[in-house]
């Protein structure tokens, strides 16, 4: 219960119930990246015999943007959004503005 308090104070949320339901969308999202991985490759061509810099690139360009709409998603179904746009809008930001330094 420590760790959950933690993250409800981290987070700002209201309660537990939200922290855990959090943590459910972010379980849900990584499970379902794992599973459309082998798809998404196999759609593309790319399989053992492919470089490994093909890999990570065909990864970076579908698998990471899949990842930021899955959690989206599976936030707003579980009545999270608003926590997971935030959180994004905010990675966003900290990405364009690094790049102005």
């Amino acid at each position: 219960m420590k760790f959950l308090k933690k993250l409800q104070t981290r987070w700002k949320v209201d309660d537990i119930q939200q922290v855990l339901v959090i943590l459910l969308v972010f379980s849900l999202t990584g499970s379902s990246v794992v599973m459309i991985r082998p798809l998404v490759f196999q759609w593309v061509g790319v399989d053992t015999e492919t470089s490994w810099l093909t890999r990570w690139l065909w990864y970076i360009l579908f698998i990471i943007p899949a990842y930021q709409v899955l959690l989206l998603g599976y936030g707003w179904l579980f009545g999270q959004y608003h926590f997971f746009a935030r959180r994004y809008q905010k990675l966003l930001s900290l990405r364009f503005n690094s790049s102005h330094k």
